[in-house]
């Protein structure tokens, strides 16, 4: 497969802000710069980064061919060169990155005798930039997605921000999320659903490029006729060095994440069975090697929700020397659902971690013991 190109792309604050109430879904250039706009392909990452306040707010994916066209988007300039684009990352210019902020991470700021020469690479776009510091400028912009800092603009600009960003607030709300997984297919079925959030959590670790497991005996088994033992980087075998009581319970676990043979996550989807079955499993496994790290989740329907923290909390997962709720938390399937599209794009940028993003907190002060299902 080919490699896609970088490219900056440069915004002031308030051409930033057009774009977004827009719709976000073209970026232009001037008419001179069609020379080069005409090289970028659909697939290419563009990194919006925002000249007068030097931060890095976003990165856009193209997604056509690039094309003329002259209907009026930004008011101080036409910008006729365009390119159809997926939003990936959006920020606000509070929380946008200063590009000072990733000097030890950039090519440009490397072996310049003059302090200021990194800033001759942003000043015109769109300009290819190299693989090693387009993939570390996404990252940075993942990570301060996920976890935003605000940083206060220059005076002079912060008038401007607020002024913008109220016009396009509506349309600013981030990364385009799509739903449409596990919505427009009417799951009913309790079957469906875990083999559905099975395939999910294969998918989404594939794409972070780990290695991934499905039970053994789940290998067959599919999702919306995708099946589970085409999902790439699929294992056919444990490469683990456990003794063979461990291997029989990891063998087991509906799906495994695996990073250089060792398991980066692990988790049970309690759609069909009871709830206990499956913690049961993993405080085995922990029963067995009390030392061992491992991220464990439960994955299970919204209205299960009270009774997977009531199990966590019986007294035989919490009286012991490694309590299950330390290590193990909660997935509901809404929002699996409704993040998978967004994390799976995202996902070479990702890293297992941003489950806990996602997840809840099982420690027994979080839940209440009484009742049942």
């Amino acid at each position: 497969m080919t490699s896609r190109t970088y490219w900056l792309n440069l915004f002031t604050i308030e051409t930033w802000n057009e774009f977004l109430a827009a719709g976000s879904g073209v970026t232009g250039f001037s008419e001179s710069r069609w020379s080069t706009v005409r090289n970028i392909k659909p697939g290419d990452y563009m990194l919006c980064y925002l000249t007068k306040v030097s931060r890095f707010v976003g990165v856009l994916e193209a997604v056509s061919e690039p094309f003329s066209d002259e209907e009026r988007i930004w008011s101080k300039a036409l910008y006729p060169s365009r390119v159809r684009v997926k939003p990936m990352v959006t920020l606000t210019p509070e929380t946008a990155i200063p590009i000072t902020d990733l000097r030890e991470n950039l090519s440009i700021f490397q072996g310049i005798s003059n302090p200021n020469a990194w800033s001759g690479h942003v000043r015109g776009s769109p300009t290819k930039w190299s693989a090693i510091d387009g993939k570390a400028v996404m990252t940075a912009l993942v990570t301060a997605q996920e976890t935003p800092v605000v940083r206060p603009l220059p005076t002079r600009h912060s008038r401007t921000a607020r002024r913008s960003s109220s016009r396009g607030e509506e349309n600013s709300a981030g990364i385009v999320i799509d739903d449409s997984v596990g919505e427009s297919s009417s799951v009913t079925s309790t079957d469906t659903q875990h083999d559905e959030i099975q395939w999910m959590l294969l998918k989404l670790g594939s794409e972070m490029g780990l290695d991934v497991w499905v039970a053994r005996n789940d290998r067959k088994r599919s999702f919306d006729g995708r099946t589970f033992a085409d999902v790439p980087r699929i294992k056919k075998s444990l490469p683990l060095q456990f003794d063979a009581e461990t291997m029989q319970i990891i063998e087991h676990i509906d799906v495994l994440w695996l990073r250089n043979n060792s398991i980066a996550a692990a988790f049970e989807i309690e759609s069909t069975t009871a709830i206990y079955s499956g913690l049961l499993r993993l405080s085995d496994l922990l029963a067995m090697h009390p030392n061992l790290s491992i991220p464990l989740y439960i994955v299970a329907p919204d209205d299960r929700h009270d009774k997977v923290l009531r199990e966590v909390a019986r007294p035989t997962f919490t009286h012991r020397e490694s309590p299950l709720y330390k290590v193990c938390r909660l997935i509901v399937f809404s929002t699996l659902r409704s993040q998978f599209s967004r994390l799976r794009d995202l996902g070479p940028y990702l890293k297992p971690e941003v489950l806990d993003r996602l997840s809840i907190d099982c420690t027994p002060d979080n839940v209440s013991i009484d009742g049942g299902e």
